[in-house]
């Protein structure tokens, strides 16, 4: 329907378009060489008319088109975001933040661009272009042709910019990106860059960034300044040709009538010669916004034809009531060809059970949570829960049955009543205050200045690490998943705030089956079995007591401190 009626617009608007060169044609021809007073009146009053009806025309297309395309936009936007979201993670293991954010806020701009300007002025540039140019052979078939000689060379020149505009487009984006991420990268790490005095030398990889962005937008530029002036003058020599040919037949009187008519006639092709010339200039411009948003557009596209997360909205449900039985049985992984992960790994984990999981850094201990909870898809074996296999679960399912705390917690610049509200969106105040106290974190809140409605900051910066674990844990708690993973929770807090939280996790881990990664004697020392990893395999499995007993890898980690005595 709208599209309908902004074709319907545009096609008035350019039909109005030949009234004032017919005025003219009439005025210069007949009304003025005549002495016709009693005539001027009306055909400056026709003129004018024609002329706000074409302006309340555009306006009303201009209204129309961009209702349209915001619609359009919006659409885009969400389903580009929608995507993000969609996508696995290894797909953001290869993608850097501030190239993601470019994409979805510049790019999609640019391709805005192509749609409100391209469309709507393409559209009725192409009808003009149509109308007049037909008007032009009705009016004189010889000085028309001989007007439109310069055609040939501006539609070549069109095509010879074209042919390789989208490579130097993407050059600019590809340079815009990169300068994007850099600068997200070094905000995120200001407080590094301060400690370790990088400021100058961070200044020099921005300045280096931004450089390729200023060379690659002047290549654009020079192009642009060599093939647009060369395009206009390709036009104004079809006025040159109209002037000098047009003059002579006027003077010689190449066909019927007299001077003064043929005058007239001139007058109006020079007139409508314009309106024909004009918008030829505005697709060369608009050709330069078209092969941005080509190139923007691919951008975005190469986020919309990704492959998606497998299996996030359908498959089977977890049995209900979830027990929490978890088995992993000769389960192999690998985040790269060369480079072997996990292998052969058993696991199990009886209903309410804590298992442990321990082992030197790059042992394969959180590869096993970004598996359970299908964050990445293990190559081989099998992972099942209650006896489901998780391969066939569906993800919405499967991740409603968990609650996940890292080792640094991520909060959401909001309150503290909106990262609450993640875990639970209806939860009412008494059943936030409850999680709160239960993580040892309600005291702290309440001394909060405005408490569940204070603002954390940006990654909760407003508070201390130990706060910002808390306030996660109670998150957790609020939710209520029967499934537990605590990675290296107490890892960056002091010995007073690791009691705190961890009276905090003993809490939380009540009838729940829970997977913990640990470098603290206290956290795993009272696990139902520990499994000790290295290079991806089980090398020994056991409780406390008893893998102290055969005096392996476990008991060796406990006497060098990689897991440490309480403190």
């Amino acid at each position: 329907m709208l599209a309908t009626a902004q074709l319907t617009c545009a096609v008035l608007m350019t039909l109005l378009v030949i009234v004032f060169p017919e005025v003219v044609k009439r005025m210069t021809g007949d009304v003025i060489p005549n002495g016709k007073l009693n005539e001027l009146l009306p055909y400056t009053l026709i003129a004018a008319g024609a002329f706000l009806l074409t302006n309340l025309f555009n306006a009303l297309r201009i209204i129309l088109n961009n209702t349209f395309e915001q619609r359009v936009i919006f659409d885009i936007r969400s389903d580009l975001y929608e995507k993000i979201q969609r996508l696995p993670m290894k797909w953001f293991d290869n993608k850097r933040t501030g190239d993601v954010m470019t994409r979805v806020t510049e790019d999609v701009t640019a391709m805005e661009r192509v749609l409100i300007d391209g469309i709507e002025q393409g559209v009725v540039a192409v009808l003009q272009i149509l109308v007049v140019g037909i008007y032009l052979f009705l009016q004189n078939p010889m000085l028309a042709a001989i007007s439109l000689i310069p055609m040939p060379l501006l539609i070549s020149g069109a095509w010879l910019y074209t042919r390789k505009a989208p490579e130097r487009h993407r050059r600019v984006r590809r340079a815009t990106s990169s300068m994007n991420s850099l600068l997200h990268d070094n905000l995120d790490g200001i407080q590094q860059i301060k400690a370790f005095t990088r400021e100058k030398s961070e200044l020099s990889r921005f300045n280096e960034a931004s450089n390729k962005v200023r060379m690659a937008s002047l290549h654009l530029m020079k192009v642009w300044a060599a093939y647009n002036p060369s395009m206009e003058f390709f036009r104004n020599l079809g006025y040159v040709l109209a002037v000098g040919f047009g003059g002579y037949w006027v003077i010689t009187g190449g066909v019927e009538g007299d001077l003064k008519e043929r005058m007239g006639i001139f007058t109006a092709f020079l007139v409508l010669l314009a309106l024909f010339y004009e918008p030829i200039s505005r697709l060369h411009g608009l050709n330069q916004i078209i092969q941005a948003g080509r190139a923007a557009a691919e951008r975005v596209f190469e986020i919309i034809d990704a492959e998606e997360e497998v299996d996030v909205d359908s498959g089977v449900s977890l049995p209900e009531p979830v027990q929490g039985a978890v088995r992993f049985e000769d389960v192999g992984f690998s985040y790269g060809k060369d480079i072997p992960t996990l292998g052969g790994v058993t696991i199990e984990a009886a209903p309410g059970e804590m298992v442990a999981l321990v082992g030197h850094t790059g042992a394969g201990k959180s590869t096993i949570i970004n598996l359970l909870t299908r964050f990445y898809e293990y190559d081989s074996g099998q992972i099942t829960i209650d006896g489901q296999a998780i391969s066939e679960v569906d993800k919405s399912s499967l991740r409603s049955a968990m609650g996940y705390v890292t080792q640094e917690s991520f909060l959401f610049n909001g309150t503290v009543r909106e990262n609450l509200e993640l875990a639970k969106p209806d939860a009412t105040d008494d059943a936030m205050w409850q999680a709160l106290d239960a993580a040892n974190a309600g005291d702290f809140v309440r001394a909060l200045p405005e408490q569940l409605e204070t603002n954390v900051g940006e990654r909760g910066v407003k508070l201390s690490v130990g706060e910002k674990q808390r306030i996660a844990i109670s998150r957790v708690i609020l939710k209520n998943p029967p499934i537990l993973l605590l990675d290296e929770a107490t890892a960056s807090v002091d010995t007073e705030t690791e009691k705190l939280i961890q009276g905090a996790l003993e809490k939380l881990m009540e009838k729940r089956t829970s997977f913990v990664i640990a470098h603290r004697l206290s956290t795993v020392r009272n696990a139902a079995k520990i499994y000790v990893l290295d290079h991806g395999k089980v090398i020994e499995q056991g409780d406390h007591d008893s893998l102290l007993q055969e005096d392996g890898v476990y008991a060796q980690l406990c006497r060098t401190s990689l897991i440490d005595e309480d403190r």
